[in-house]
Order: C-alpha cells, then structure tokens, then sequence
C-alpha cells in the first residue's frame, strides 16, 4: 500500500506525511502512536506522474501542478521519507 497525497504546500505534506508513517504527530487523532511506516508520495512527484496516462494526469493534476510549489512539497515529503521531518 502507497499514499499518493495531494496537498496544497509543504506543511501540510508534512502533516499528512508524518500521519501515515510515523502516527499523528498532534497526538489528536485515532493515529496518535500509529507507527504505520506506509510510503508516502505526492501526485506530482516524477516517479508517481510516470505511472499516469498523460492525458488523465493533464486533465486531472496539470492546471494545479502549475500553481503548487512543487520543490517545496516535494523536499517535505523526501524529509519525512528519510526520517528527518
């Protein structure tokens, strides 16, 4: 199983990061202490967006791709890959 998340900036990639792999972070939620170690990746990440058709990734992702700070989310999630979050 993956997490393929679509957030909108690098917190709350973090956040939804952290949630699925280390358990919530805010000790708030029914995930508190859920080590669940699952990958997490966002949908514009490279290696996810090669594995979407092309048109369906345009039609779907490509107008919100343009607007996101990729660079940010995407070294949020590697942070939270590599456990340095």
């Amino acid at each position: 199983m993956v997490v393929i998340l679509g957030t909108p900036n690098a917190e709350s990639s973090r956040l939804y990061g952290l949630t699925v792999t280390e358990g919530d972070p805010s000790w708030a939620g029914v995930l508190a202490g859920a080590n669940l170690n699952l990958p997490v990746y966002h949908i514009t990440e490279p290696e996810i967006k090669a594995q979407i058709d092309p048109d369906i990734y345009e039609d779907q992702v490509g107008l919100t791709e343009i607007v996101l700070d990729t660079c940010e989310i995407l070294e949020a999630l590697n942070h939270v890959r590599n456990g340095d979050a």
